[in-house]
């Protein structure tokens, strides 16, 4: 029987999804990413290629697809992507060039594989495939039987205009690990009895994790921060006994604004996850940014941050009052998901307990600690993903 749910068409899990807005490869710069992003709300916009031969970006594409001249998602970029981009030592000088760089310096050229298309009648189980070789994003096309309405959208939306969500006469939506493992949890019953199992007895901790002590600066992590985003992992912040104080996650950075880059390059590990925490960043740690900005001669990116603090601000202000809001820090985006905690679990932890945390908390990973809170390793998405995978026997080569 759960061989069978592996064999589940991947177009099951794609009900309700909506479409996926486009940033053009070829046009978009980082400035077009990152007010995309503001404007829809979403953690992340996805960029796309048409690839024809003589197109400036086919490079990003395959060959059998520019053999095509097929339109297809050649990555995605998150608010993660552009704070790394902008902490670079050269973006903090210049800021506002660095906007005006093609949105396709975001895109990860090693990890190229990070978003993988698919069909819809693939099977679950060839999604787990792609997850498991690297795929953070699948992308499915959008099966509709209502051929008038698809035809409607394709005379109103021109599929080279930013905010599309037509390609080649198509819509696509795509699937994530959570979307998987939510799926899988959802008829855990048919896996019985494995997700009861501990977690150390099916071997999915992994110990080799990413760490900062909690006075290092938080800009000696950059690396690790973009390493984070792409192994869907975050940054243990330790004591020097190896404790667990608190991690820096991409997926609290995603909730915040650009001016997290002035954060980083200025505060310690520590004083970053106070930064960043849901509620918002203290303004003494907002004039500490400030004043370190100053010593460093930042001065473009501390009028950036100061511009933006004003904007919100007003733009706050007047919602606000309408909604009863009230807003901490004056700065980031301030997403209802945003958080702080960091979940953990511990040795003899179930499979389906672990599933269950990470889904309830919107993450990707769970740390395993001891007692004392001494790192023992995480588990992840991945890994969990793996357990569902070995059911079906060997992978194909």
């Amino acid at each position: 029987m759960a061989v069978r749910f592996l064999a589940r068409e991947v177009s099951d899990l794609c009900l309700g999804k909506p479409a996926l807005t486009a940033l053009p490869a070829s046009s978009a710069t980082v400035a077009d990413a990152l007010s995309a992003l503001k404007r829809s709300g979403e953690s992340h916009v996805s960029v796309w290629a048409c690839c024809e031969n003589n197109h400036d970006h086919s490079d990003l594409c395959s060959p059998a697809a520019k053999a095509g001249g097929e339109c297809r998602c050649v990555g995605k970029i998150c608010m993660v992507d552009v704070i790394c981009f902008l902490s670079r030592e050269k973006n903090l000088v210049d800021p506002s060039a660095a906007l005006r760089a093609p949105v396709s310096d975001l895109l990860d050229k090693a990890g190229a594989g990070i978003v993988r298309h698919l069909e819809p009648h693939s099977s679950l189980l060839e999604a787990i495939d792609y997850i498991l070789d690297g795929a953070q994003n699948l992308i499915v096309p959008i099966e509709t039987r209502t051929t008038t309405f698809t035809s409607r959208k394709k005379h109103l939306t021109k599929s080279s205009s930013f905010g599309s969500t037509l390609h080649n006469g198509r819509e696509f939506c795509w699937l994530t690990q959570e979307d998987v493992v939510r799926f899988l949890l959802n008829s855990i019953g048919i896996f019985s009895p494995i997700p009861a199992f501990t977690i150390e007895s099916l071997n999915i901790i992994e110990t080799n994790i990413m760490s900062i002590y909690y006075d290092d600066p938080a800009s000696s992590a950059l690396d690790s921060i973009s390493l984070s985003l792409t192994e869907q992992k975050s940054i243990a912040v330790v004591d020097e006994d190896n404790k667990l104080i608190g991690e820096i996650s991409p997926y609290t950075l995603c909730c915040c604004d650009e001016t997290a880059a002035a954060a980083i390059s200025t505060l310690s590990a520590g004083d970053l996850m106070a930064y960043l925490d849901y509620s918002g960043p203290p303004e003494d740690l907002v004039n500490l940014v400030k004043e370190r900005l100053e010593e460093k001669n930042l001065g473009a990116i501390l009028e950036l941050m100061e511009e933006l603090s004003y904007s919100s601000s007003l733009s706050s202000s007047s919602s606000d009052e309408e909604f009863g809001l009230v807003r901490g820090g004056g700065l980031g985006r301030n997403f209802p998901a945003r958080r702080s905690e960091t979940i953990i679990c511990r040795r003899w932890s179930s499979l389906v307990a672990v599933m269950i945390q990470a889904l309830a908390h919107r993450v990707s990973h769970v740390w395993v600690v001891e007692e004392d809170y001494s790192i023992v390793g995480i588990v992840t998405f991945a890994g969990i993903l793996n357990v569902f995978r070995s059911i079906a026997g060997v992978r194909k080569a």
